[in-house]
């Protein structure tokens, strides 16, 4: 694996963008822009090997998209439970849609996009308590959209329409450290994308230094709805418990942010 200072880093990656266009290196792989630049720098996976300084990460997306970057993976407490297998997915969740065809009959799906902004169509929202020091995941029963009725009576059958007991969490303390850890300081690159006969390319246009990365501003993400929850399990399979973020915020969880 390839050792960079911080400063030959930047090199690089300054001499990357002005190449231009470089073709997909994984083929077929959703991940690729990350992954092409992975190949690009001689690394694994997006850590940054640095020495004699904090732990950097490398972080990529697409200019110009509305999907969501993974922040990083975290399971909600109390994780002894295997709370989103054990109990949401049971009890608050739904027919999956290839049930009878890709999987088996009365295959359940939990899959859910939550923030602290606005509750989704099935009742759920992300509520921050300072004082407990948590982030919840809540259900509010009014707020479910009438298509979902008949879903709504089997929850009220299996459970009630009261608040989700226990409710899943994640407390202050565990949740600092993890997005600390994954996100202390992060070189932040934005691409092009374009397809020719049917090969991908991008153009590593964007580059950001971001360091000292900021939780009272990461709460406050939550809360206004750019830093998501992103749950998705289904009865044969939980593909795990993402914090997501929208395009074009990365830069307000630092304290520091330089454009390269």
């Amino acid at each position: 694996m390839k050792i960079y200072t911080k400063e030959e880093l930047i090199e690089k990656l300054v001499k990357l963008r002005e190449i231009g266009w470089v073709k997909n290196g994984r083929f077929g792989n959703h991940g690729g822009i990350g992954n092409t630049l992975e190949d690009y720098l001689e690394i694994e996976e997006n850590n940054l090997p640095i020495p004699n300084a904090a732990e950097w990460e490398l972080k990529t997306q697409r200019i110009k998209t509305s999907s969501l970057t993974t922040l990083f993976h975290f399971e909600p407490s109390p994780r002894a439970l295997k709370f989103v297998s054990a109990v949401l997915l049971p009890k608050y969740g739904w027919a999956h849609k290839e049930a009878g065809l890709k999987y088996k009959e009365g295959e359940t799906s939990f899959r859910q996009t939550i923030n602290g902004l606005s509750h989704t169509d099935r009742g759920f929202i992300i509520k921050i308590d300072r004082e407990e020091k948590k982030v919840l995941v809540s259900f509010d029963s009014s707020m479910v959209a009438v298509k979902h009725k008949e879903w709504l009576e089997g929850v009220k059958k299996k459970v009630g329409l009261k608040e989700i007991e226990p409710q899943p969490y994640w407390g202050f303390d565990d949740l600092e450290h993890k997005a600390g850890t994954k996100l202390l300081n992060c070189f932040y690159v934005q691409a092009e994308v374009k397809v020719e006969d049917g090969e991908e390319y991008y153009w590593y246009k964007n580059i950001t230094k971001l360091r000292k990365f900021n939780f009272e501003a990461f709460l406050e993400g939550i809360e206004q709805g750019f830093i998501l929850v992103d749950f998705d399990a289904r009865t044969g399979h939980n593909h795990g418990t993402k914090f997501r973020l929208r395009q074009n915020y990365f830069t307000k969880l630092y304290e520091e942010a330089v454009s390269i």
